[in-house]
């Protein structure tokens, strides 16, 4: 392929102020300017590579916002101290009063929490589709739709968005298509695929060690210099600004992404193959059962594989917390929300990631009380762990 993310952040390099292999971390909070009138064409977005203020931006932050950018193939991108922090200014910035967004029904909860419970205290309305149904989204486009809200692959339901199908519709109604691509780094690439912007939530899998919380909004130049205006920019009036020793730090994870990813992937796909085989209800992009298996292939940068996160159904919250508990006292993986950790996690979404969507709506989606959402791990020796997680599943009348 002619476009290869990982190829893009390895050949990005900056070197440290005195030679060193990583750059120097910015560890100031304003900046000196050498004279008044660089400073005012600074604060009227005149003077590029000038830092006026963290809350603005940082070089810290400004080199991992490139090597996001050169991922996603965008050109260039925000950082901001959490997924969420990325996510709400993209929706602020883009909507006013009376506007409306179409959103897939199976996101973050998180962000549903925001669309459905916060923006219409702004007066903007959302309606939650499925987004795999393209009729049913044309079908909720208004005059005052503003945005087509998706993610790459659903939390937590896996479900694929068409993200070319889904561009053809924005560009047809002059809408703008986002893109939460935190489920497939590096598998998906959105942007390539006529996404408009591409978020992600830095915390899973980009930064990979459950040691800090990001994010990050990847787009063109124009819309990211309209996310920081200090007039009216949502990111740099909402502040949320990432931490430059937390940038400096996702930034040298970033270097093993690839590795990671394919890790992940290839250890997903073997026990979604396992657990399917043995009678269990899986859900996983990459085997042939998943509805979108075939969609998901033509979107993919096939060498990082279908991604690390898969789901089972074992028909009750009762027995989802048992066998979760019982795995946690193996030492197979924990019993926590978040995911694109090194060790295997486990929650039940319903009852805890989900849980921000009422009941009613969860039971409407597909979402089950039974259901259990796995990322998984870096396992060296996958084969060892299905076996152990067969046993626990025995031991509890799973299987």
């Amino acid at each position: 392929m002619s476009f290869n993310p990982a190829d893009n952040i390895q050949d990005l390099q900056y070197f440290g102020e005195f030679g060193g292999v990583n750059p120097s971390i910015s560890d100031s909070s304003t900046y000196t300017f050498l004279s008044a009138k660089t400073m005012f064409d600074t604060f009227e977005g005149n003077a590029d590579g000038c830092y006026l203020y963290s809350r603005h931006s940082t070089p810290s932050n400004m080199h991992l916002g490139e090597a996001l950018a050169a991922m996603e193939g965008t050109e260039t991108a925000n950082v901001a101290a959490s997924g969420m922090g990325a996510i709400t200014p993209v929706l602020l910035q883009l909507c006013n009063a009376g506007d409306h967004i179409v959103s897939s029904r199976t996101i973050y909860g998180g962000t549903y929490a925001f669309l459905k419970n916060f923006m219409p205290k702004l007066g903007i309305e959302t309606s939650f589709v499925d987004i795999t149904k393209l009729d049913i989204v044309e079908a909720l486009i208004t005059k005052n739709t503003k945005i087509l809200y998706c993610e790459s692959v659903s939390n937590p339901l896996l479900e694929v968005a068409d993200i070319k199908g889904l561009s053809a519709l924005a560009k047809k109604y002059h809408l703008k298509l986002v893109v939460d691509n935190t489920f497939s780094p590096l598998s998906i690439s959105p942007a390539k695929l006529g996404a408009d912007i591409v978020c992600h939530s830095l915390t899973k899998f980009i930064n990979g060690s459950s040691d800090t919380v990001g994010g990050v909004v990847c787009g063109s130049q124009e819309f990211i210099n309209d996310l920081r205006s200090v007039n009216d920019g949502a990111s740099m009036l909402l502040g949320a600004t990432m931490d430059s020793l937390r940038a400096s730090s996702i930034l040298k994870n970033m270097r093993t992404l690839h590795l990671r990813m394919k890790q992940h992937s290839k250890n997903a796909a073997f026990l979604a193959d396992k657990f399917e085989a043995d009678g269990l209800k899986t859900v996983y992009p990459g085997l042939a059962s998943h509805p979108s298996h075939q969609l998901f292939k033509s979107m993919m940068n096939a060498e990082y594989g279908f991604g690390g996160m898969l789901t089972i159904d074992v028909g009750s919250l009762e027995k989802a917390n048992e066998l979760m508990e019982l795995m946690q006292r193996k030492n197979i993986g924990n019993l926590a929300v978040s995911l694109g950790f090194y060790k295997t996690l486990f929650s039940a979404p319903g009852s805890s990631t989900s849980s921000e969507i009422p009941a009613d709506e969860q039971l409407a989606m597909g979402l089950s009380n039974g259901l259990i959402r796995f990322s998984i791990g870096l396992d060296n020796t996958i084969e060892r762990t299905y076996k152990m997680m067969h046993a626990c599943m025995q031991e509890v009348g799973v299987l």
